[in-house]
């Protein structure tokens, strides 16, 4: 029997029994992360606003995962709204486009999420907003070679946070058939809303995704996943669905999102260790990725912006359209300022997201988020472990955290990668969350992860 027709343990066959009884449905473990006092709620009610293009564009040559891309344009070019300004270099890798209109004013490094220096290209607006004329969808639409080139050609990368290239993700090996494509709409993290208002305000365009998705893969189903605590867009995306997907309610907790989690619940497969989602016949995308890709084949339309969350101790919490390039001082400026108690930014979610040092961090094609948060503890000291086996209860891969996080403090990388199944971790950050000591622990294990990488 092939892998991903194993279905779950004693405690997971219970679960699939509920989703056949039509109820919500949720893997083991996880969190139920504090939400603060209602943000999620109240930046989910507020419809999506245009923010204002950028002065000046500072477009990160290196907004995905994989290679940088090779700048196309020198110091004094002008460039079109959506005209390509950066090469892939590599398979995986994607696209970056223009997202104003004007001059190059120069290509030089500015500092990202996670406080990482990268090459960009600083556009001055001229404020024509003129688009690339040579910009088309494709032809034959029900050819999937030209459905994935439009793609690729688009710069499409995952917009949940990772920012995987997409085309990547819907070109696996013969031997890997996919069956199911998956929408992950769960969007699990605390404040974001910026999903929940996409699949409201744009539900034909993330089903019209998912139909393409499934015709480049050859899948038969398609599923989408939406947390319980959002009724008004699963109700939305039925009624674009119609009988092409079910849309499938799943329970509140995080990390909901994940992956791995999303397969479990909706499908009964697992992913095997060390596996990917393609390993159980599967391919999932955010919902917001399925727009994109939507616009990318219908019209030809890069992706230069994307919808934001702007939360947490601002004035008005809003979810933003904003250009890629803009700064996230400006965008902040947009929804009334930061609150004097704010002394942290988190550009993606509180929980997975990375911080910001600087007011002129450009946004990014994988930032859903630019939360400003109070409160936050002065480092201190490593505290010790208790052994109190919280972060193994509650850790969704089932792995055991508190060994990984002692193995990574030694030094111990290949032994965590092969006794422990360091790789597996999705680092979510549950452990963490749930450590009473508050060990660092996603810290080291990430750490672990990027020294075996360069080994």
């Amino acid at each position: 029997m092939e892998i991903y027709k194993i279905l779950y343990s004693a405690p997971d066959a219970q679960e699939l029994g509920e989703k056949a009884l039509g109820k919500t449905v949720t893997f083991r473990r996880g969190v139920h992360p504090h939400e603060g006092n209602g943000e999620k709620r109240a930046s989910g009610a507020k419809p999506i606003e245009n923010a204002p293009a950028p002065a000046l564009a500072a477009v990160p040559l290196l907004q995905h995962t994989g290679a940088p891309c090779k700048p196309l344009v020198k110091p004094g070019t002008r460039v079109l709204v959506g005209q390509k300004i950066g090469e892939p270099d590599g398979f995986v890798s994607a696209a970056v486009h223009a997202s104003v209109s004007g001059k190059v004013k120069g290509i030089q490094p500015r500092i990202v999420a996670g406080g990482r220096r990268v090459t960009s290209v600083i556009i001055e607006n001229d404020g024509m907003d003129e688009w690339d004329p040579s910009l088309a969808g494709v032809r034959d639409p029900d050819d999937p070679a030209q459905l994935l080139e439009a793609i690729r050609a688009a710069g499409v990368v995952g917009l949940g946070g990772a920012a995987f290239p997409t085309h990547v993700k819907l070109s696996p090996p013969k031997d890997k058939p996919i069956d199911t494509v998956i929408l992950n709409g769960a969007e699990c993290e605390p404040y974001l809303s910026a999903d929940h208002r996409v699949m409201l305000e744009e539900a034909d365009a993330v089903l019209d995704g998912l139909r393409i998705a499934a015709r480049i893969t050859g899948a038969r189903e398609g599923l989408i996943g939406v947390e319980d605590n959002k009724p008004d867009a699963i109700e939305a995306l039925r009624r674009a669905a119609g009988s092409d997907a079910r849309v499938c309610p799943v329970r509140t907790k995080y990390p909901q999102g994940g992956e791995k989690q999303l397969i479990q619940v909706l499908t009964g497969r697992r992913v095997p260790s060390g596996g990917l989602p393609m390993d159980a016949g599967c391919v999932v995308i955010n919902v917001s990725t399925a727009a994109a890709i939507s616009r990318a084949v219908r019209e030809g339309r890069p992706l230069i912006e994307r919808v934001v969350t702007v939360d947490g101790a601002v004035g008005e919490p809003k979810n933003l359209r904003v250009r890629v390039g803009t700064e996230i001082g400006a965008v902040i400026a947009q929804c009334g300022g930061a609150k004097e108690e704010a002394n942290k930014i988190v550009l993606g979610g509180p929980m997975m997201g990375q911080c910001a040092y600087d007011l002129h961090t450009p946004v990014t094609k994988g930032v859903s988020g630019v939360l400003l948060l109070c409160g936050h503890e002065a480092e201190r000291p490593l505290g010790n472990c208790i052994r109190c086996g919280g972060c193994v209860e509650v850790c969704p891969i089932g792995l055991m955290p508190l060994t990984l996080y002692a193995l990574a403090r030694k030094g111990l990388y290949e032994r965590a990668r092969d006794a422990q199944h360091l790789l597996d971790c999705i680092e979510c950050g549950a452990c963490a969350y749930q450590c009473p000591a508050r060990l660092p622990l996603v810290q080291y294990i990430r750490a672990a992860k990027s020294a075996l990488k360069r080994a």
